[in-house]
């Protein structure tokens, strides 16, 4: 990512997504504090340039790492955040399930099994004079248990969940093409000369 957004700086390198895939592991962000990695974590734990703070990353979660340049569109980082947001919402809407934001928290929002809301995308970008990277992880069908770790994204009042979790069978195949379909959806085209923001 580093290079990638070094690239589109430079103009070398294009816009691009990276849908992604890690093995078990935990997250850092800049705003983390170590007590958010419990005593009983088993996994490692790397430290990482995103905004947020702690969170999992693991087998059957999808990550896209988003690298958008907002000086042609409008340098709007809290309208791209909002987007990203849209974008899943959007993705789940295709599954029958109702996503929602909240207020003061950054993520997407479900109500899970229990009828409690719990969260199923996370949202952790950084912008480097004015270009994205890092981006959202929405969970398909992780092991939750990992999440137990920590305290995910530093709020200890609501869980997460997952696509399986409240009843959806998707492959990743069929979220990637959900991801891709929905994207050009809240992205505008790059319209340096009118500003265009995201929304």
């Amino acid at each position: 990512m580093e290079e990638q957004v070094a690239g589109i700086l430079a103009g070398t390198a294009g816009e691009c997504v990276w849908l992604a895939e890690h093995p078990p592991l935990y997250t850092a962000g800049t705003s983390s504090d170590p007590s958010e990695v419990l005593p009983k974590a088993s996994l490692p734990v790397f430290p990482t340039g995103r905004g947020g703070r702690v969170t999992y990353h693991g087998p059957g979660q999808r990550l896209a790492y988003v690298m958008l340049d907002l000086r042609a569109r409008g340098r709007d980082v809290r309208a791209f955040v909002n987007g990203l947001e849209t974008w899943i919402i959007a993705v789940l809407n295709d599954f029958g399930i109702r996503g929602e934001t909240h207020a003061g928290r950054i993520g997407v929002w479900v109500e899970d099994a229990n009828g409690q809301h719990a969260k199923i995308a996370a949202v952790g970008v950084r912008v480097r004079r004015g270009v994205t990277f890092h981006g959202v992880s929405l969970n398909v069908d992780p092991d939750l248990a990992h999440y137990d770790g920590i305290v995910p994204c530093g709020i200890r009042d609501a869980g997460v969940t997952s696509l399986r979790q409240v009843g959806v069978e998707a492959s990743m195949a069929d979220v990637d093409r959900a991801l891709v379909h929905r994207f050009a959806e809240w992205v505008p085209p790059r319209e340096a000369a009118t500003g265009t923001s995201l929304h």
